[in-house]
Order: structure tokens, then sequence, then C-alpha cells
């Protein structure tokens, strides 16, 4: 993979990082490597997921895309806070 793939993995995990976060109320005590990740492999799922279901490739901007893969970045963040806080408090 080129290294513009990766940066351009990283940015758009941040974003679906970011905005899986931002859709779950209350704070999310996680740092923001573990929201990148957690963004990047919701992105992959999420793409997969709408190919699959043959949305994924629309004229314009994939909007069920997107909210296919901001909804499992908000699963995730979720699911790693709880796993992230819980481990820091034992």
């Amino acid at each position: 993979m080129p290294v513009s793939g990766i940066v351009s993995a990283l940015i758009v995990g941040l974003i679906i990082g970011a905005l899986g976060r931002l859709v779950l109320p209350g704070k999310q005590s996680i740092p923001i490597w573990l929201t990148i990740v957690v963004g990047v492999v919701a992105a992959f799922i999420g793409t997969f997921l709408a190919n699959a279901l043959g949305v994924g490739d629309t004229r314009g901007i994939d909007w069920i895309e997107v909210i296919i893969q901001v909804a499992l970045a908000a699963v995730g963040v979720s699911l790693v806070a709880g796993f992230y806080s819980r481990k820091r408090v034992s």
C-alpha cells in the first residue's frame, strides 16, 4: 500500500471515528489514537457492508455508506470506551 493510501486511511479513520464519538451521548474517555483505530476499522467494515448491500458505489457522495461507517464507529467507540475504562479502573 502506498504512503498516500495509508495517510488517506488515517484521515478517513479520524473523521469517521470523530463522527462516531459525536453521535454518542456523554464523554468517552479513550485516547485519540484509539478513536482513529476504531474509525479505520469501521470505515473498512462499513465499505464492505455497503458493497455487499449494493449501495457502495453510487453517483455523488455515498451517504448510505457513510451512515453505515459512522454507525459502526459509534458502536465500536462505545464498546472500546467500556473496555478501556474498565481496564484502567482495575
